[in-house]
């Protein structure tokens, strides 16, 4: 009985939000469907470009799949796991024992790298690549 209710809790909302017009014709709904599609894959596709480019590339592609989960189940179904992983990911970072191991990691790799950074301008000293005097 309880497998049932939580099984139709997660299966509300899933679905087209496409108008009804279009979702009555069935034609004008599979038009509506690629148009979605093909709207989505630009969106995930620039996301996907922005991932090595400096820009958001992660918000980009998750709105991609927010614009096919207003079409498609699949999507709906990507995008509630995702909010339930981030959630727990947060509930776990406020954790005291996870919080003060990722601060005491961070300020060990700052002193590591503000260490190496003080020995190289130490031995080789500060050199712009550029020249700003009058010549």
């Amino acid at each position: 009985m309880e497998a049932e209710a939580a099984d139709s809790r997660d299966r509300r909302g899933l679905g087209s939000r496409a108008p009804e017009f279009i979702r009555s014709r069935r034609v004008l709904h599979v038009s509506w469907q690629v148009g979605v599609f093909v709207v989505g894959l630009a969106v995930v596709v620039s996301g996907v470009v922005l991932l090595p480019l400096p820009g958001p590339g992660w918000v980009v592609i998750f709105g991609g799949m927010a614009v096919w989960a207003t079409e498609f189940v699949w999507a709906q179904l990507v995008l509630r796991w995702t909010k339930r992983k981030v959630t727990e990911a947060a509930q776990r970072a406020l954790d005291p024992k996870v919080r003060r191991r990722n601060i005491i990691l961070t300020v060990t790799g700052l002193v590591i790298i503000g260490g190496l950074a003080g020995v190289y301008f130490w031995k080789f000293g500060l050199v712009m690549p550029w020249s700003i005097k009058n010549q």
